[in-house]
């Protein structure tokens, strides 16, 4: 691949990746898992108690709970930084431990900072878009949780479901596609937000379908963790959160000095 002046500097896409790659990214996820799961369980319950903790805040106002729980796919790429950093010392032969871990943001505090900042206010629009879509369809109420199930199981309401899932798709998306690679290059390069966004939008452009079908997999992966009531978040968080730094080392290459190379 030629150097582009619209590239960012430093980076570059990388080849073709097939359909293949994300299982190929959870499989190298799992080993770092396995290589030292006791820290990477701590970020799985970590998770799984914001899941409870929303869930409980929350139990009388389902719409609000709806809205933070699903807010998980959007803020989840900064809150796994941790995880990226256990997988990024182990590909490095550093020493991996937790505590070490625990503050990876601070390597590049300002430009993380300010992702986070911006995730957060997506994640805010969204439940103020997700509420909106609820007092469309609820006019009478707001449903309870045992409500909503059962509605979801019967179809009752097939034009919220609907509704909801193309108004939530559409955020998902647009964090996904600017997150798949961001957070992972911000910890490892140091580079700055912009530079960091424009690399996964157009990591995301370059490889739209093994990209689709990794996103699908994380929602799969992540949708899991909430059907067994959070308690799965302990396992399928660290798992996706591995995957994700081996998709960004397979997705983003660095790029050598000389100008025009092909990489």
């Amino acid at each position: 691949m030629t150097a582009d002046a619209d590239t960012p500097p430093s980076t570059f896409p990388s080849p073709a990746i097939g359909l293949a790659a994300p299982f190929r990214w959870l499989a190298a996820g799992a080993q770092d898992f396995r290589a030292y799961p006791l820290p990477s369980l701590f970020y799985g319950v970590c998770f799984a108690l914001m899941g409870w903790l929303i869930a409980i805040t929350f139990r009388h106002a389902f719409a609000y709970v709806s809205a933070l729980v699903t807010g998980f796919f959007l803020v989840g790429p900064f809150l796994a930084v941790g995880l990226y950093d256990l997988s990024r010392r182990r590909e490095a032969g550093l020493p991996v431990h937790l505590a070490a871990t625990l503050d990876a943001w601070r390597g590049n505090a300002s430009a993380i900072g300010v992702f986070a900042l911006v995730l957060t206010v997506i994640l805010l629009v969204w439940a103020r878009a997700s509420l909106i879509v609820f007092a469309l369809f609820y006019t009478r109420g707001m449903p309870t949780a045992e409500t909503f199930v059962a509605q979801l199981f019967s179809l009752d309401n097939i034009e919220f479901l609907l509704a909801y899932a193309c108004v939530g798709g559409f955020f998902a998306l647009l964090t996904f596609a600017a997150s798949a690679v961001s957070v992972p290059m911000m910890l490892d390069r140091k580079v700055d937000g912009i530079v960091a966004v424009i690399t996964s939008l157009r990591v995301f452009a370059a490889h739209l379908p093994a990209m689709l079908v990794w996103a699908a997999t994380i929602v799969v992966l992540v949708g899991v963790g909430f059907a067994l009531a959070f308690a799965g978040l302990v396992v399928t968080v660290p798992l996706v959160g591995h995957a994700t730094w081996h998709a960004y080392r397979a997705l983003v290459v660095p790029a050598r000095s000389e100008p025009g190379v092909v990489i």
